[in-house]
């Protein structure tokens, strides 16, 4: 990096009931090896329940550059429109109580920002991992292309200007000109921020010299509760720009409609029956296959029992993004946020 220029850095942490999670987060960021007094950490609690608040707590009392604030709203879009706000920083760091940064990640992505002066944001391949055994083949079929699409910060196979990234660095300057996060959206808010970034002329480059960690639900419960709400919040962000939706998008609601249009065709029509039995072996192809890649990658005993999660991805984001679409264009909206209680992770 050079040495003419080191900004002012904000990491903006929305979190609630993060209490098994939190402390490992707040202590790689406090143990990065960016100048200590050119960064803040500014968390924002959205009520939990648990015992993260005195965590942070104890933690602000051993570290001044910690500071915790109340997050009325609950939700992660006003607490970083929030933290922007009140941020010093012009280098502005969006952050996860349930992720964990390397050492050099503030420096790293304060040197990718300086080598890329055209990007708004910049990030790097975000690791999936995990403390118990569920997560781990949970975090295994979301390494696996089979399992998550071709998001490229997901399975860190690409390096160079992007669409998106994951706990992303911005520009201050960037996120002012094109206005606050939408708090409408539960989910989805960054890509609803990033697809305005772009718009305006913005770029993002992801780069392996940023490298973060991510701990992957810890229940299967969780994990179809997660992509669900990625489904469905996904439905007004594309309405509310008039922009088509990605193929990585389409799939899955394409792939549960599939199901149901043969299951109920093979009811009345005999045709129906073998076009169904020949969707069920395909798919069980394509379940094989990622099971192969991800044992190639993680291992036999993380990646046997990948055919498990795959269609936990699969149909909780395409039931997600039918119920979405049932919500927000059928019924216009009524009714958007009593129907999804959700985490403030992603």
């Amino acid at each position: 990096m050079s040495n003419k220029f080191r900004p002012d850095v904000t990491i903006i942490i929305p979190v609630l009931n993060e209490a098994g999670y939190i402390e490992r987060c707040l202590r790689s960021l406090m143990e990065n090896t960016y100048t200590r007094e050119k960064m803040e950490i500014l968390v924002f609690d959205g009520g939990s329940r648990d015992n993260t608040r005195e965590i942070v707590a104890g933690l602000a009392k051993e570290d001044s550059r910690i500071r915790l604030f109340d997050n009325p709203k609950k939700f992660i879009a006003p607490a970083f429109n929030e933290g922007i706000k009140i941020s010093r920083g012009q280098v502005i760091i969006r952050f996860d109580g349930h992720a964990q940064a390397s050492a050099d990640f503030i420096e790293r992505n304060v040197e990718v920002l300086e080598e890329h002066p055209d990007a708004w944001c910049v990030g790097g391949p975000v690791e999936t991992i995990s403390h118990n055994r569920i997560g781990s083949i949970i975090a295994a079929a979301m390494g696996c292309p089979a399992g998550i699409g071709n998001a490229a910060f997901r399975l860190g196979s690409y390096e160079g200007y992007t669409d998106t990234v994951m706990y992303g660095a911005y520009t201050k300057e960037g996120l002012l000109k094109v206005g606050p996060v939408d708090e409408f959206l539960i989910r989805t808010e960054d890509d609803d921020l990033h697809y305005r970034i772009r718009k305006a002329g913005g770029k993002f480059y992801l780069s392996h010299k940023i490298k973060s960690y991510y701990y992957s639900r810890s229940s299967l419960k969780k994990l179809w509760s997660q992509y669900f709400q990625y489904g469905y919040w996904r439905i007004p962000t594309i309405i509310k720009h008039g922009q088509l939706a990605t193929v990585r998008q389409v799939v899955p609601v394409m792939f549960v409609l599939g199901w149901l249009v043969l299951i109920a065709g093979a009811l009345f029509w005999q045709p129906a029956k073998y076009a169904l039995a020949a969707y069920v072996g395909l798919y069980i192809m394509v379940l094989l296959a990622g099971a192969v890649m991800a044992i190639r990658k993680n291992g036999f005993a993380a990646g046997i029992a990948t055919p498990i999660v795959f269609p936990i991805l699969h149909f909780s984001y395409g039931l997600g993004s039918l119920a979405g679409i049932w919500c927000f264009v059928v019924r216009g909206g009524k009714g958007a946020r009593k129907s999804s209680r959700v985490e403030i992770t992603r």
